[in-house]
């Protein structure tokens, strides 16, 4: 398994109009350690309302600190 996620967990929390959502990185997501077509998801939050919305890293995103060893199920 690549230590860095394959995708990045966002909290989106929606405002009032003409106003910007608010983004909140909250946790990553990588290939299942089994294989097939799953996701393993390691989350430090979750949102109370809102929605989670997963996104494929950029370049200048941190995701420093979910280079871990998730997924070792």
């Amino acid at each position: 398994m690549s230590k860095k996620p394959s995708l990045l967990a966002y909290a989106v929390k929606e405002r009032d109009k003409g106003q910007k959502s608010i983004w909140k990185q909250i946790g990553a997501a990588w290939p299942h350690a089994k294989g097939g077509n799953g996701f393993t998801i390691e989350l430090d939050a979750l949102p109370l309302d809102g929605r989670i919305v997963l996104m494929e890293p950029k370049a200048d995103d941190k995701a420093a600190s979910f280079e871990a060893d998730a997924g070792d199920e």
